[in-house]
């Protein structure tokens, strides 16, 4: 574990464990999609070691052992609930889980238990450590919630080491999807710049009712296509990845897809063009869902 390189704004104390507060920065950040995050994770700050192993088991399918491991300092940057940071716990030496949002406090209360963290309230531009410091950095679902995600990952890979790796994943441009779901999507687009500006309580209930109305019928649908046309058709059928997913993970996904304020997306050649300008070589994107998450080493 490694000092702070700066001074902390204040302290919290939780259980018994401090959790060390710094500026959010104020020139990369959108701070209301941090607080509508910070009530996000609030919500949904508990998941099943099944849950968290599942999800966990899909976005780190492309890492081995080679780069994440016992002898790893990593850093989880955007760590929200915390979920990332406990699948990682037994497979990495410590962990630094930094998050611009009040949701490190509930985080820590959940993983109050693991030894080998740190929780941190920071922003991608005032990351407390010096650069060339981890040997292993991940941002899971959250540059793309940041004004300029080019230079919010410029800012995360300075604080990794060379020849260190980083798991990263940005939403995908549908850039593998046909013109319907496109067209789908973009519906979906609109009602969200609706929704992600109601009261915080409205939003969330309305989420709740976008998942029971849109979300489960479509999985319902996927899987009936599934059972009765041989082939892959069902993969097809728009949220077929929630076919295996709990009610809990299907509810946090329609907020997080609903309720946000800022959300950008990218297709594989903008993600490797600003992977390579932050310093990174070997790009390795998973072909699996969810799109796009990729594994990139530091020069």
């Amino acid at each position: 574990m490694q000092p702070y390189n700066t001074s902390e704004l204040s302290k919290r104390k939780i259980g018994k464990r401090e959790v060390h507060c710094f500026h959010p920065g104020e020139e990369n950040i959108d701070l209301e999609t941090v607080q509508s995050f910070g009530e996000e994770w609030l919500k949904f700050n508990a998941f099943s070691a099944e849950e968290i192993k599942s999800a966990g088991d899909q976005y780190f399918d492309i890492v081995t052992e080679k780069e994440l491991n016992d002898s790893s300092y990593v850093l989880d940057l955007g760590c929200g609930s915390g979920r990332w940071t406990k699948y990682m716990a037994s497979k990495s030496k410590f962990i630094e889980a930094v998050d611009p949002s009040h949701a490190v406090f509930s985080a820590i209360q959940a993983y109050n238990d693991l030894d080998n963290v740190r929780f941190t309230q920071a922003g991608v531009d005032t990351i407390p450590f010096n650069d060339n410091t981890f040997d292993f950095v991940i941002s899971l679902g959250v540059l793309h919630h940041i004004p300029d995600t080019e230079k919010a990952l410029t800012s995360l890979i300075r604080k990794l080491k060379p020849g260190g790796h980083a798991l990263i994943y940005l939403y995908y441009a549908l850039d593998n999807r046909g013109f319907l779901f496109r067209f789908i999507f973009n519906v979906s687009t609109l009602v969200r710049r609706v929704v992600s500006k109601l009261p915080h309580a409205l939003k969330q209930f309305i989420c709740d009712l976008l998942a029971i109305c849109i979300y489960l019928p479509l999985i319902g649908l996927s899987k009936l296509v599934k059972a009765i046309v041989p082939g892959k058709l069902h993969m097809k059928i728009p949220l077929v990845y929630y076919r295996d997913k709990s009610w809990n993970i299907i509810r946090n996904d329609a907020l997080d897809r609903f309720g946000t304020p800022l959300e950008q997306r990218f297709n594989k050649v903008q993600i490797t063009s600003m992977l390579k300008a932050a310093g990174m070589s070997i790009v390795r994107f998973s072909e699996n869902e969810p799109y796009w998450h990729v594994l990139a080493q530091k020069k």
